[in-house]
């Protein structure tokens, strides 16, 4: 079964493709992936049917106990043939619906067969978590496909308001999932085998669960959604909104039943919600004058009617669940499919337009009609058999007042006779309308349609035929499922005459009906019109997104002051009101040595001094320098604490922090703002006092709460007997910890990103050109030969010292990068302390020679260069892969090379070697941005003030001039 959702993923992929290639011809080849699926669905039918289920289980995350449980079932069997059988026909159908001109052809197609993959996975999967991501993902595919067309508004409010809207069902149903797996499981089978007590929180968890039921299904108060997809094409319509998509809340609502059918308010959800759909739903419909339209408010009908027979509960309502699935399957693709043939071939689909269109596209008439009296319920159509057979559930029912109530029985065969009369009214005027010839309306024009576009619907409509006429050997196939029920008498099978009974008296009064209301559709065209809408969906839904989008507004005036200190102080608030208080009420603090020696204590003090002063200095270059004096104090700390591999980053980063702020201080004032004393100044030291206090109170009771010894002890002996070094801290970066690594290095190549594009707004900084002629002055004997972009400086910016220091410690501070990069393993470095000093020298140059240096010292693009270090650190990861090994493997080659004799190199070098070319890379970023960038902006404006005092000079002279 996995295999089968991989074909669907590889098929997506490969679409796009397909479509360059072959155009429209490209459906062909993608029908024949859910083709596959269907016959190996078809294969397995006996295996399903004698309760020889097959299973499949892939380990996904085992310390969470979540793995991809697949299970064949007769329910997941019935909609997985639904989902692959009309998927394949729709898929040929698109063939000749689409032109091959189309723009949006590969898109269109890759998303089609992804979401066919999604609702197969939906319908196979056995873990109620996996089954949420086939879910949403069925979700996010259906708003592509709907809004297809995205210069369309009517798409775009479309494909938004039903993402909306199922989406929000969506996150109810992921609560009622969590609810449930947290406190009984995720597995399916276990939870129909052996199902929680109905207690609140069970109950509480089924609701939600049917509320993203009842959102994707359609049905009222979510049902306005539905219609407003048919802005989509008739192909999404037909397979989406008649056969997969909607069935999805379906399959949900039947999947509980058998367990939970007996829960509070189960019954008020499906079978009363259900019910007034139908009547909601039909009576829409018969307003409508666009075919289309008027066949999407028949689906939400249709929808309601099967939730509320799924929902009742009893074996007898069951088999006539899964009977109306699939005839509402097949007769609503034939009716939507139909549509688009008759609007391609008329460009219309407005009924009070289309007059003999019947009697010139015949083959596409008949199946239509076949489908449409099989969604009237007319013998011998399938649509006939499932709806008598819903009609038997509901009279035993009322015979025997179980599961509900008899006066709630009556009320639900009433209103299924009024919604299947509905039902024949909105037929008839479907039929009437799409083929009928009208008096007083001319003949509409018809291309003749190519015989492979008529083929799909003619298909499932014959399709409905043969399934009415050979209705009792459907039932054997679908009893599995009715028999996991345990109220209700067993049901009588599925055949066209059980003789002269109440349900089909029942259904002979709602077909009368239905042709009177047709008949006398002119007298209810008045009364429709003096009624106001039973349910206005679509105009509530737009209130609420007001109200919302008001709210937001006005919470955002209270909360986004535009105030960063208001920010701050509300984020610094909580923590003190919460963690802070907490740790220093309810904490227990260890006993605290307060230094190891008396140069602990020393250090200690510098850092706490150089803090202080930090907030009462003036300068801002000062208060860089002292912040940064915090950083090499704790440095010296690891070193008193024997930590040398870590004080030499933490140096190198120091370091690395006081450049990137010297270079942005170029463009800020060199004092900060002095403001008057003022009660919230005090206020605002009280809280940093407060976020002090709070974050000791933290570390000492976090460090004194330890009860278990930490997994660091084992590092040493890892280090060592697996990543085959001594250093083991940076064994664990590249080895143990790896795999944070390679997301620390992720953010790395996202910050060098963001700061490129926060100074560069139109494009990224790429390496800048030579200097030109005009920007280098005449070489100068004595000072012109050391740095070749120094020459571009002037005079007064030049340091001969400068560059003389430059040229001779560049290379060896290029030499030490590489140094601890290589000795990294078992000496203390790596690729991260040994990409910050190559970084540094780079800095070097740029701040002896300006950005044409820069330049000559690094003559590449910075993002090539990052990215090429990512390439290398996910390829050293992935790598061992090919050699039978696992993610992040580290291997130890040990070789002699004279003259240097044994070599020892470990295979985690090329994840530090992507390391070190990342960091490089990010500080080559950083000093063109911060750098040369500004550099650049402020010659532009120098450049600008220059000119416009020449202007200023040049118009005085004009003026002064006879």
């Amino acid at each position: 079964m996995a295999q089968l959702l991989l074909l669907h993923l590889i098929a997506a992929a490969s679409a796009p493709w397909l479509a360059k290639t072959l155009h429209s011809r490209a459906f062909l080849v993608l029908a024949l992936v859910p083709a596959v699926s269907f016959g190996w669905l078809v294969s397995v039918a006996w295996d399903v049917r004698a309760g020889n289920l097959p299973t499949q289980r892939i380990t996904w995350v085992p310390g969470l106990g979540l793995d991809l449980d697949f299970r064949l079932t007769t329910l997941s069997w019935v909609l997985g043939l639904l989902v692959t059988g009309v998927g394949a026909l729709v898929l040929l159908y698109c063939r000749w619906y689409f032109s091959d001109r189309d723009p949006t052809l590969w898109r269109f197609s890759s998303v089609f067969i992804a979401f066919a993959g999604a609702m197969l996975g939906l319908v196979l999967t056995d873990n109620l978590l996996v089954l949420y991501v086939f879910w949403e993902l069925t979700t996010v595919f259906s708003y592509l496909l709907i809004g297809h067309n995205p210069a369309s508004s009517t798409n775009r409010r479309a494909a938004m308001q039903a993402l909306l809207v199922t989406t929000l069902g969506g996150l109810a149903m992921l609560i009622g999932i969590i609810a449930l797996g947290v406190h009984h499981t995720y597995s399916i089978a276990v939870l129909l085998a052996h199902p929680p007590p109905l207690d609140a929180l069970t109950t509480a968890s089924v609701v939600l669960l049917l509320v993203g039921a009842l959102s994707k299904s359609a049905l009222v108060p979510f049902h306005f959604w539905l219609p407003g997809a048919m802005a989509a094409p008739t192909p999404v319509s037909a397979y989406l909104h008649a056969a997969a998509m909607v069935k999805a809340g379906i399959y949900l609502v039947a999947l509980l039943a058998p367990v939970f059918a007996g829960a509070p308010a189960w019954h008020a959800l499906t079978v009363g919600l259900g019910l007034f759909t139908m009547l909601v739903g039909g009576w829409r419909a018969l307003r409508q004058h666009d075919i289309k339209l008027l066949l999407a408010y028949g689906t939400v009908s249709q929808l309601g009617f099967i939730v509320s027979i799924a929902g009742l509960g009893t074996k007898a309502s069951a088999l006539a669940a899964l009977a109306l699935v699939i005839a509402h399957a097949l007769f609503k693709s034939t009716l939507f499919l139909t549509v688009g043939v008759v609007d391609k071939c008329t460009g219309t689909r407005d009924l009070r337009e289309l007059s003999g269109v019947g009697r010139q596209l015949l083959p596409v008439a008949v199946p239509a009609t076949l489908a449409g009296l099989s969604m009237a319920g007319i013998v011998p159509l399938a649509g006939f058999v499932s709806k008598e057979s819903a009609l038997e559930a509901l009279w035993q029912d009322v015979q025997t007042s179980v599961p509900l109530p008899a006066p709630w029985s009556w009320l639900a065969v009433t209103g299924v006779v009024a919604g299947s009369a509905l039902t024949v009214a909105y037929t008839a005027r479907f039929l009437w309308g799409a083929f009928a010839t009208k008096p007083g309306v001319p003949p509409t024009p018809v291309r003749a349609a190519h015989p492979g576009f008529v083929l799909s619907p003619l298909l499932l409509g014959v399709a409905g035929l043969a399934l009415g006429l050979l209705a009792p050997l459907e039932s054997p196939w679908l009893l599995p499922y009715a028999a996991q029920f345990s109220v209700g008498a067993e049901p009588e099978s599925l055949a066209l005459w059980h003789g002269v009974t109440v349900p089909l008296l029942l259904s002979l009064v709602s077909v009368a009906l239905g042709l009177g209301l047709f008949v006398q559709r002119t007298v209810v065209a008045r009364v429709q019109a003096g009624v106001p809408p039973l349910v206005d969906g679509e105009r509530g839904f737009a209130r609420a997104l007001r109200w919302v989008d008001r709210g937001a507004v006005e919470m955002t005036a209270v909360t986004q002051r535009g105030s960063l200190p208001i920010y701050l102080a509300g984020i610094l608030l909580v923590f003190v009101a919460l963690p802070g208080l907490a740790a220093l009420t309810r904490g227990t603090f260890p006993s605290v040595r307060l230094w190891d020696n008396p140069g602990q204590a020393v250090v200690g003090l510098v850092v706490v001094a150089a803090a202080v002063l930090v907030l009462v200095t003036r300068r801002r270059l000062t208060a860089v320098m002292l912040v940064g004096a915090t950083g090499y104090g704790v440095s010296l700390l690891f070193i008193l604490h024997g930590a040398p591999d870590l004080a030499i980053t933490q140096m190198l980063v120091e370091t690395v922090s006081l450049v990137v702020f010297v270079l942005a201080l170029r463009r800020l004032p060199t004092k900060f703002t002095r403001h008057p004393h003022s009660p919230s100044r005090t206020w605002r030291i009280a809280l940093g006092a407060a976020v002090g206090v709070s974050v000791g109170a933290i570390a000492l009771v976090a460090s004194g709460g330890r009860r278990t010894e930490p997994v660091s002890g084992g590092f040493p002996e890892e280090a060592y007997a697996f990543g085959h070094g001594k250093n083991i801290v940076n064994v664990t970066l590249v080895d143990i910890r790896a795999w944070d690594t390679l997301g620390e290095v992720s953010v790395l190549v996202a910050a060098a990103t963001g700061i490129a594009s926060l100074i560069f707004v139109r494009t990224r900084n790429t390496r800048l050109s030579r200097a030109t002629a005009k920007e280098l002055p005449a070489t100068d004997p004595v000072r012109g030969t050391w740095l070749h972009g120094g020459r571009t400086l002037r005079t007064e910016k030049r340091s001969v010292i400068f560059e003389v220091v430059t040229r001779l410690v560049f290379h060896v501070m290029l030499a030490a990068s590489l140094f601890l990069l290589f000795a990294g393993h078992n000496q203390p470095g790596g690729g991260f302390a040994g990409g910050l000093v190559a970084g540094l020298a780079l800095v070097v140059r740029y701040l002896a020679g300006g950005r044409y240096e820069l330049d000559e010292a690094a003559p590449f693009d910075a993002g090539l260069l990052v990215g090429l270090g990512l390439l290398v650190v996910v390829g050293s990861a992935l790598a061992p892969l090919a050699f039978g090994g696992t993610v992040l493997e580290t291997t130890a080659v040990d070789f002699t090379l004279p003259p240097w004799g044994e070599v020892h190199l470990v295979t985690s070098l090329l994840f530090d070697v992507g390391v070190y070319l990342i960091v490089v890379g990010m500080m080559l970023d950083i000093v063109r941005s911060l750098g040369t960038g500004i550099d650049r902006q402020i010659a532009s404006e120098d450049a600008d003030e220059e000119d416009e005092a020449d202007g200023e000079e040049r118009a005085d002279a004009e003026v002064v001039s006879p």
